[in-house]
């Protein structure tokens, strides 16, 4: 997503209105996107953001544009500060609501935020929109997508992103429940994706069978390097990921340590010593 740009407020749908967290990044791309659900004067937010102070401004423009001129209440995807930085900003603007989430409690105890539990098949209600969250951990434990069923679409969080693959972080993440998250996700058979960066996804379950299929064609590539030889995963990433920018190599190497992990737990690959992902030395068993 590296020097895409999005209009700062757009309308994807009757009751989907869209504002950029103006939070630009190489991992953000042009930003988070933050939605305002619904079709009446009070609205749903989904994820505010990382709290840039040239966010309320947009933010304020997008109401305008909806019509809506209330927000009802906050709902989190998940716990990273892109996505939940700007809870308390908007809390300040527009007056306390609630804000849920679904509990991470080593993360959520640094927010200072007063937050309601979310958990999987719960639903929020707005005039004409109704969210229903599936817990889809992989990308971060506390991970939620919403079903917005009067669309048949999905708000995919960090899950599935308008251009690109999402990373999964060394610590919190876990591809294994990744990849279970993504057959979820696709048995929901969705039209839309709605993501958390990036464009409106139009064929979402297309968009799906393409992460997976990406995601089992990385483990070949692996599988076909450490075949050649015992590897550190740095060098796995210079032969795999060679089209790529340097500077987006630290984000591979993440990955490809994910997939070892997993390789690891299914008896294909080993590490040669007990030492951590990234300085140990990979091969076939």
């Amino acid at each position: 997503m590296l020097g895409m740009t999005l209009p700062d407020v757009d309308r994807w749908s009757e009751r989907v209105v869209v504002a950029l967290g103006q939070n630009p990044s190489a991992f953000t791309g042009p930003g988070t996107n933050v939605y305002l659900i619904g079709t009446g004067r009070r609205r749903l937010l989904l994820d505010p953001g990382g709290g840039e102070p040239t966010f309320l401004p947009v933010l304020e423009r997008a109401m305008r544009r909806s019509g809506c001129e209330e927000i009802q209440e906050i709902v989190l995807t998940h716990g990273h500060p892109d996505h939940v930085g700007g809870v308390r900003q908007v809390l300040e603007r527009f007056g306390e609501m609630p804000v849920h989430k679904m509990p991470w409690p080593e993360v959520d105890a640094k927010l200072d935020l007063p937050l309601r539990a979310l958990a999987e098949g719960q639903t929020l209600t707005t005039e004409g929109a109704r969210l229903r969250a599936l817990h889809t951990p992989g990308h971060a434990p506390d991970h939620l997508c919403f079903i917005l069923d009067e669309e048949g679409a999905l708000f995919s969080g960090d899950n599935v992103l308008g251009v690109g693959t999402t990373v999964i972080p060394l610590g919190s993440g876990d591809l294994g429940q990744y990849m279970a998250s993504l057959e979820k996700m696709r048995a929901a058979s969705p039209g839309r994706i709605y993501p958390a960066h990036g464009p409106c996804i139009e064929d979402g379950v297309g968009k799906l069978q393409e992460y997976i299929e990406h995601r089992k064609q990385r483990e070949v590539e692996i599988l076909r390097v450490l075949e050649k030889g015992p590897s550190q995963i740095l060098e796995i990433v210079r032969v795999i990921y060679a089209a790529y920018p340097a500077h987006l190599h630290a984000a591979a190497a993440q990955s490809v340590a994910h997939h070892l992990l997993k390789l690891e737990r299914e008896g294909r690959a080993q590490r040669e010593a007990a030492r951590p992902p990234l300085e140990a030395v990979w091969k076939r068993p």
